[in-house]
């Protein structure tokens, strides 16, 4: 069972592992801290491809101390060899006398091998501590590597009477600069943005992350990494002289088969690159569009998009998590309502489970998420 130690060395390594929040994609976010005799001796967290492990951090810090030490680690130490060594050898190197760890990796180059490596060492392992917490640490990495599909946000933005945008189109600014700082952020740990074409030609959306808007102490390094733009535009409308296009980072067309080749042309000499796929009633197959995106290493795809794919997207069950910015305004019952869902009785609603509901300045920002979702 575990001591009041455990959970407290635990909890430390979980709020080290926050610190990649925006950084360490597509890595899991991983923090370690290696505690003896109740003190922390080591400690570290993994902050981008490339760079040292968590594990490799803390142990550095620990020093030769480290031998018969207990680490705490927030996901199973790796086993394999990747752009780094395995950090479960490094353990095994460093002679501590025990790890816990959070939860096992789904990764099926590691998925219990780590554990049985500091096992077969004669190190005590165990297993399980928090793993609640540090689940909801790595949503888009747990999904990817157990469903092939990235972890979908979909962000609104609406009125107090649900509405989206006005009859016209016009929906600039529905909420306050704070809610917006808030998507910024939202943007900023996500590997993919999609939207569809017509916010485009509405909006002429950039869909980057911005420094100024971001609000963090580090918003211009952060900003250095943009995430991959993806406009869904069955038949290429998507001007050449788009923000979208012409911004920062790369950005992805994704058309149908159909789609004029011309226009692709266009685009790609224009620096999009565009990707064509099976329709699926002339639309492009937002299923096959995911999968693609976790081929792609894109673990949290963020969805900034208009009613019609929004709603497209929560049909065929794509969406993991709803996050809605709430205005205290009234935008009218010609207002363009927040997603397409032509439902016509009361058996058709969508039941959600709200997981957390705050004030953004003067609006309110809702997390919730499908109760038919909540075992994927």
């Amino acid at each position: 069972m575990a001591s009041a130690i455990d959970h407290e060395m635990m909890s430390r390594a979980l709020q080290l592992a926050r610190k990649g929040l925006y950084t360490t994609m597509p890595n899991p976010r991983v923090g370690c801290v290696i505690e003896k005799g109740g003190k922390i001796i080591g400690e570290g967290f993994h902050e981008r491809p490339g760079e040292p492990h968590a594990e490799v951090y803390a142990l550095r810090m620990a020093g030769k101390d480290a031998e018969g030490a207990t680490a705490y680690v927030t996901l199973e130490p790796c086993s394999h060899y990747g752009r780094t060594p395995p950090c479960a050898e490094g353990l095994i190197k460093a002679k501590v006398g025990r790890v816990v760890a959070a939860m096992e990796d789904p990764n099926p180059l590691v998925a219990g091998r780590g554990l049985a490596m500091l096992q077969e060492a004669g190190i005590k392992v165990e297993s399980g501590l928090l793993e609640d917490e540090a689940r909801t640490l790595n949503p888009g990495f747990i999904k990817r590597m157990e469903s092939g599909r990235p972890f979908v946000r979909l962000k609104l933005a609406m009125s107090l009477d649900g509405r989206t945008a006005m009859e016209s189109g016009e929906s600039q600014w529905i909420t306050g600069p704070d809610a917006r700082s808030e998507v910024q952020k939202l943007r900023a740990q996500s590997c993919a943005i999609v939207t569809g074409v017509g916010s485009i030609l509405q909006d002429n959306s950039s869909l980057t992350v911005r420094a100024e808007e971001l609000g963090l102490p580090d918003s211009e390094m952060l900003t250095q990494r943009q995430p991959l733009r993806v406009v869904v535009d069955s038949s290429l409308q998507t001007p050449v002289d788009a923000k979208v296009v012409t911004g920062p980072g790369n950005v992805l067309v994704v058309c149908t088969v159909q789609a004029d080749k011309h226009r692709q042309e266009a685009l790609e000499a224009a620096g999009a690159e565009v990707l064509r796929l099976e329709d699926q009633a002339g639309r492009v197959d937002l299923q096959q569009l995911m999968e693609k995106l976790a081929e792609r290493d894109c673990q949290e795809v963020l969805l900034e998009t208009g009613a019609t794919l929004a709603g497209a997207a929560v049909s065929e069950g794509l969406v993991d998590e709803l996050t809605v910015f709430m205005a205290p305004t009234l935008m009218g019952s010609s207002a363009r309502p927040l997603m397409s869902l032509p439902f016509r009785s009361m058996s058709e609603k969508l039941d959600l489970n709200i997981s957390d509901m705050r004030a953004i300045g003067n609006d309110w920002k809702i997390t919730a998420t499908f109760k038919a979702n909540t075992d994927h």
